[in-house]
């Protein structure tokens, strides 16, 4: 851990507020990314609601210190060098109901897992989030990403978000104003400065045998097609009218090996770690990926995860 000043008088401060057991400094990131991968944080905090959510942020300013959000550590790659700053897991996670006889407002805090929260709403009849099944991040992530699948995505039920802003103020902000566009939206860009506390979606209602249905047929289709082994999801953005796994399998690339991290074979868009795989050994198989296809096919490939934490330029 970092000795400086700042990070010592803000882990004094997370203690103070929050409990020396969810403070901990130098934790490995790899313990917490879908990946298995990722060097050590400076200080990292668990919370466990959106006003302890709130609380780290606000300190984290207070004391002049980066603080990066971490969700269900899905669709990032974390350098192997680590996070310099504070690193936040977001565990926020209470739901809450407002029914009426066509439709049901959900209000989810942003640690809230989103493929749990698709489940639940299908069992329970409200049709809008079962293509969210297979999703493994969190409602905040699929609001920053714009998470879609199946032809669905947060676009088509999110109705606003609670955040913190850059003044570390409260404000409720309509969908509407958040730019939402295939896999992004003005948020994606801001994780320090605008956090989401939580999100408020509207479901209609819709017939629970159908949507579970549907949900067993999602489920299949990633099985067929998505690999097991760790991975953070598609790891580019499909350009216009193409898909990116096809023009990396075209490229060439599919089985392709870098160290410890591999093309997979069920679907050319994921990159996975075989066991030793390190953050180097991804990009290595990102950048021939799209060295290759910008060759081959004259198509520039768009990074869809993100990549946290110190890498070398």
């Amino acid at each position: 851990m970092a000795t400086d000043l700042p990070l010592a008088r803000l882990r004094m401060a997370l203690v103070d507020h929050l409990g020396s057991e969810c403070v901990r400094a130098d934790e490995s990131l790899a313990r917490h990314t879908s990946y298995r991968i990722g060097g050590p944080a400076d200080l990292f905090v668990s919370v466990a609601s959106a006003a302890e959510l709130a609380t780290a942020v606000v300190l984290a300013g207070e004391n002049g210190v980066p603080c990066f959000i971490l969700g269900a550590g899905t669709n990032i790659l974390v350098s192997d060098r680590g996070v310099r700053g504070l690193v936040v897991e977001n565990r926020a996670n209470a739901v809450a109901w407002m029914e009426s006889d066509d439709q049901v407002l959900v209000t989810a805090e942003s640690g809230a897992s989103l493929s749990r929260l698709a489940r639940q709403t299908a069992r329970q009849g409200w049709a809008g989030l079962a293509w969210a099944c297979g999703i493994p991040g969190t409602v905040g992530g699929g609001v920053i990403q714009n998470a879609g699948a199946h032809g669905g995505c947060m676009a088509d039920v999110l109705h606003s978000v609670t955040l913190l802003d850059d003044r570390r103020v409260t404000q409720r902000v309509p969908a509407r104003e958040l730019g939402l566009v295939y896999r992004g939206s003005v948020l994606k860009n801001a994780n320090w400065k605008w956090v989401i506390l939580s999100a408020e979606m509207v479901l209609q209602r819709g017939n629970p045998e159908e949507l579970a249905s549907r949900v067993a047929d999602y489920d299949a289709w990633r099985r067929a097609h998505q690999p097991p082994e760790a991975s953070c999801g598609s790891v580019f953005k499909n350009p216009p009218g193409d898909y990116a796994g096809r023009l990396i399998e075209a490229a060439g690339l599919k089985g392709a090996l870098a160290g410890g991290a591999k093309v997979a074979l069920q679907h050319a868009n994921f990159f996975v770690n075989t066991g030793e795989g390190t953050a180097e050994d991804v990009m290595t198989l990102i950048n021939r990926a799209r060295d290759e296809v910008m060759f081959q096919f004259g198509v520039a490939l768009e990074l869809e995860i993100e990549l946290v934490g110190e890498w070398q330029r």
